[in-house]
């Protein structure tokens, strides 16, 4: 093994809201349009910002943090991405310095250039003041450039960009259109699957990105080999049967890619609309939007059963965050329109109007210590006693509990598997 090389791009802002998601979409449509392979990770946490940007690039779209992935799988996961991309593209997290790690941090590590997307749609000449603060407040971060979002017309984009020290390139900017926001509820963007115009949106973004500026390739970023992986086969031969619909969908490709790497075989299914569960040994129930299915959910009582069969024979079940709340005794949407869950776990939640736990988690289990995240907005009321307790690496403010029942693990925690496979390995095997 050797270095690769490979053009690559950070997508960063100064804050959330900036427009980053469509940014990074429209870049990866013009260029995979144009017959490049792209490549696009999300900096740290996220589930909703990678189905945009998988439909974009055409593309599976990974996850890269220097603390819940780690460096060496960051490190894997680029070089591999390097040896087949005619381009990479990074959309960070937040504001290019908030967190920690940040964005910042990754881009810094691997040597990856940093284009900043500023919403300029109520600014002239302060455009160039905020780029070239980007740009110098850490000496040694590799900042290349900034993309304008937002503009209200091509004189403002032209204003913006003649503003702009000589340092700092031009990457061009979006006007302002709703033809390619993309909408957003609750916990971020809404899913890929439920746009029906999402490829024209991404369409649009393209072609306004081709007309506002150069489109060439940005440096090509030397990524240095990893360290080989040795994955052991300790699901060898276990069927797991995965809920994958729009109630259930917050899940790391990169789990996916690991229960199968250790020789599990993945029986997706649909809690609200199949009738039956797969023939499998093991359950995995991700989180995702319950809430907003709660009729079919509760009615599907031929799958309410076979789940409570599946967890009485003893099987494995692993449920994280919404596939929690669908275990529980009652589920109760924003607006208090309630419905009676599964009746699996003791309790009940009730989504709020404001989040309720956003950080990173790490949690010691009998199997050993597993990373992730929690994000949600819902509150749970339990008499359970927890198992363990999670801890956050920055603040400490969150600790998650992770709760046992039987073969049963729950908890709000988004666990990345890869963090400690044979821990993963040990939820789901029977």
């Amino acid at each position: 093994m050797s270095i690769r090389k490979c053009p690559a791009l950070l997508v960063a802002a100064p804050a959330s809201g900036q427009g980053k998601t469509t940014v990074t979409a429209a870049l990866a449509r013009l260029y995979s349009r144009a017959g490049k392979r792209v490549r696009v990770f999300k900096c740290g946490p996220d589930f909703l910002d990678p189905m945009i940007l998988a439909r974009a690039s055409g593309q599976p779209v990974y996850q890269l943090d220097l603390w819940m992935v780690g460096e060496a799988e960051s490190r894997r996961l680029l070089w591999e991405a390097a040896g087949e991309a005619d381009l990479i593209l990074i959309e960070g997290v937040m504001g290019l310095f908030d967190g920690n790690p940040s964005a910042a941090d990754l881009a810094r590590h691997f040597g990856v250039p940093v284009m900043a997307v500023i919403d300029a749609s109520a600014m002239a000449q302060t455009f160039a003041a905020l780029a070239h603060g980007l740009a110098t407040y850490q000496a040694d971060l590799p900042f290349s450039g900034v993309l304008a979002n937002r503009l209200g017309s091509a004189r403002h984009g032209e204003i913006l960009r003649d503003a702009l020290p000589t340092s700092i390139r031009w990457y061009g900017g979006l006007p302002r259109s709703a033809g390619f926001e993309l909408p957003s509820r609750h916990l971020g963007l809404v899913q890929a699957d439920e746009l029906n115009d999402l490829d024209a949106r991404l369409d649009a973004a393209a072609d306004a990105l081709q007309a506002s500026a150069s489109v060439e390739l940005p440096p090509a970023v030397s990524f240095a080999a990893p360290t080989p992986r040795d994955i052991q086969p300790l699901l060898a031969g276990v069927r797991i049967g995965v809920a994958r619909d729009s109630s259930f969908a917050f899940i790391y490709q990169a789990n996916l890619d690991l229960l199968q790497a250790m020789g599990a075989e993945l029986c997706l299914f649909s809690p609200v609309t199949d009738q039956h569960l797969p023939e499998v040994d093991s359950l995995y129930l991700p989180g995702g939007y319950p809430e907003l299915h709660l009729p079919q959910l509760a009615a599907n009582q031929s799958m309410a059963q076979a789940i409570k069969s599946h967890h009485a024979a003893g099987k494995p079940i692993l449920a994280e965050c919404g596939g929690m709340l669908y275990l529980l005794e009652r589920l109760t949407d924003k607006d208090g329109h309630g419905a009676a869950m599964l009746g699996i776990l003791q309790g009940q939640a009730t989504l709020q109007k404001r989040l309720t736990a956003l950080a990173l988690q790490s949690v010691e289990l009998p199997e050993g210590v597993l990373r992730g995240h929690t994000f949600h907005h819902s509150s749970m009321h339990t008499a359970l006693q927890p198992l363990a307790l999670g801890e956050c690496p920055n603040y400490k403010r969150t600790a998650e509990p992770v709760y046992r029942e039987g073969r049963l693990c729950a908890s709000y925690i988004h666990f990345y598997m890869p963090s400690n496979p044979a821990a993963a390995a040990a939820l789901l095997r029977p």
